[in-house]
């Protein structure tokens, strides 16, 4: 991972891109955060034949093993057509294997204001986050990019965060609010973890991320209202309300491997 461009992409053509030291992993050096690369995959999906009158509401990641950093591809397709319902694929690809695929399904949109209703209450502001989150514990040059703030109630298991990042998600072109909102959606595994992680604790990495989406969210901050729960048979899930400054938004849920090191 040789590029420290001020972003955390660079795109070479239309189907392949370049990480930077910005999307560096946690876990291993040599791997991308599955938070940019979440940013990077909706992005390709939201541009992949679309349409007036339709949005994403639900996007499903599968993490198929190590993300390598460098060069990669991303390659769109249409699984299921439709008229008011598509779902579309992204895979991407780095040294001939599959690493990431997402699955997006895309509904038809229509005014019903009269019948809305949402059940998860509002989280406290990013102007009510006055204490900075204390991210030592994780390596890599994705943490080091991302500015973290915490509400009073914050606390190992139940995180309570405001994030945002100064970094573009590519240089070379700009990204909606929402494909840079769901780039930093993965990084609520790490902001409230019950133990210690890495040598002489425990490895707790996600292998799916599933983001819900009741509303398109806005605006450059991230709320993180999440509860991380471990089983006794080394199976984990963190779940998550997705808060913008509007309120909230959507759900993700990350299903865990737990490994004692």
């Amino acid at each position: 991972m040789t590029s420290t461009a001020p972003s955390y992409y660079l795109r070479h053509s239309d189907t392949r891109f370049e990480s930077t030291l910005h999307a560096q992993g946690a876990w291993n050096p040599h791997e991308q955060h599955m938070a940019p690369v979440a940013g990077i995959l909706a992005h390709a999906l939201e541009g992949f034949e679309a349409r007036p009158g339709l949005r994403i509401a639900r996007i499903s990641y599968e993490i198929l093993g190590l993300i390598p950093d460098g060069e990669f591809d991303i390659n769109v397709s249409m699984l299921r057509p439709g008229r008011t319902i598509e779902l579309v694929q992204a895979a991407l690809s780095a040294g001939g294997r599959v690493a990431v695929r997402a699955t997006a399904w895309r509904l038809h949109t229509s005014d019903t204001a009269e019948v809305a209703a949402i059940v998860d209450d509002r989280m406290r502001g990013p102007e009510q986050a006055s204490a900075p989150v204390d991210l030592a514990q994780w390596p890599g040059g994705y943490i080091r990019s991302i500015e973290a703030r915490a509400l009073p109630e914050h606390e190992a298991g139940r995180g309570r965060v405001w994030l945002r990042t100064p970094l573009p998600l590519l240089a070379s072109e700009p990204v909606s609010d929402f494909v840079r909102l769901m780039g930093l959606v993965d990084t609520s595994n790490g902001i409230a973890t019950r133990v210690k992680p890495g040598e002489g604790g425990y490895a707790f990495p996600n292998v799916d991320l599933q983001i819900h989406l009741y509303r398109l969210p806005a605006g450059e901050w991230l709320g993180l209202e999440n509860a991380v729960s471990f089983g006794t048979d080394g199976v984990g899930l963190t779940s998550t309300v997705l808060h913008d400054i509007q309120g909230p938004f959507g759900r993700a849920e990350q299903i865990l491997t737990l490994r004692k090191l």
